[in-house]
């Protein structure tokens, strides 16, 4: 898990409102800017090796991504901020990696952030990470806190020029963007499925002290997951009522679409968090079943070894005058006595069903 649940945000207290502060960890040395601008016929891509080179694409009459992953550098984020006119409070927020997924509309451009959750491929465990969009009347900009994002299915069909991408414009690309980031969602709760599936297996078979652990990691996840997720409808939703000129009636179709999709994983979510629940209920049952046996059992061999401590004890003391102490048959006739005292005791145990 790359995520912390509390993030640290002492560093704005006490500074004005839209002070550029970056909140969260450093994820990359240096800032990236990659640069995708295409139209029906025209198509380029390149890496920018200064901000200022992104400039000119703010008025094309082409569509123009420019992603920047990392956001800890404020000195690129104002100047990307004043050369496209998005509001101060806007650039703090994006700064800010503690942010509620949410939509905001100011006329000229909407802002977007979002929650992209995603495998990591070197330890396969799940990473969130924030995302910033800016969408423009010709060109998105999207702030990542880290290199590397789901998006590479959406740079293949710009590239190739595939389904309708090339055709439509900026609200176009921004949906087909929420649309990658929604369906990362499915591939990490298809990993999380098959570890579920294989925890519940442990916990009914063998529960170990590392499986509640476990279940507590994966439970964890749900957390963020559903942190993520949640505000993500609210997203989508608000966008789909939202009387924007920015907003086609042709994409409006397809946003609907991503709203299903969203339902879909919050379904998926609420009931992983249930089976775990479950798992941990079932985990507690089986340990103090186990408990209950191991206590069953020395409960039973104490019982049957208090009448021959009994007769141990009385015929351990040494009195002059006790008759079976000089009687020839006597020690076997107590070593008998207790033989069948023990067997007497396990075939009653046995007829009320304690063994």
């Amino acid at each position: 898990m790359k995520a912390t649940m509390f993030k640290k945000r002492s560093k704005e207290v006490g500074l004005p409102p839209g002070t550029l502060v970056h909140v969260g960890r450093k994820k990359v040395d240096k800032i990236k800017i990659s640069v995708i601008d295409y139209s029906r016929t025209k198509f380029s891509e390149k890496e920018a090796k200064s901000v200022e080179e992104c400039f000119r694409f703010r008025d094309t009459s082409t569509v123009t991504w420019i992603n920047i992953d990392g956001v800890h550098d404020a000195d690129i984020i104002r100047k990307i901020g004043t050369h496209f006119g998005i509001h101060p409070l806007v650039l703090e927020d994006i700064m800010n990696t503690t942010q509620r997924p949410k939509l905001e509309d100011f006329g000229s451009y909407l802002y977007f952030v979002i929650r992209m959750a995603r495998p990591e491929q070197k330890t396969g465990e799940e990473k969130f990470e924030q995302i910033s969009l800016i969408m423009g009347k010709n060109f998105i900009i999207s702030f990542l806190e880290d290199v590397g994002d789901v998006f590479d299915p959406v740079r293949e069909r710009i590239r190739r020029g595939k389904g309708r991408i090339r055709q439509m414009k900026s609200d176009y690309l921004a949906y087909s963007l929420l649309d990658a980031i929604v369906d990362s969602y499915f591939v990490v709760l298809e990993n999380l499925g098959e570890e579920i599936e294989i925890l519940e297996e442990e916990v009914l078979s063998t529960p170990l002290p590392p499986t509640v652990a476990h279940i507590h990691r994966l439970k964890k996840e749900m957390i963020f997951l559903r942190k993520s997720v949640w505000p993500l409808r609210e997203v989508i939703s608000g966008l789909e009522r939202l009387e924007c000129p920015l907003i086609t009636s042709a994409t409006n179709v397809f946003l609907k679409d991503v709203y299903d999709h969203i339902i879909q994983v919050i379904d998926a979510v609420e009931t992983y968090r249930d089976m775990l629940s479950g798992m941990l209920d079932i985990y507690l049952s089986s340990v103090s079943n186990r408990m209950n046996e191991v206590m069953k059992v020395l409960t039973i061999i104490a019982t049957i070894f208090i009448p021959l401590t009994f007769l141990a004890g009385v015929y351990g003391m040494n009195f002059k005058f006790m008759p079976e102490i000089e009687w020839r048959w006597g020690y076997f006739l107590i070593l008998g006595i207790m033989i069948a005292a023990a067997g007497i005791m396990v075939a009653l145990f046995r007829k009320k069903r304690w063994l």
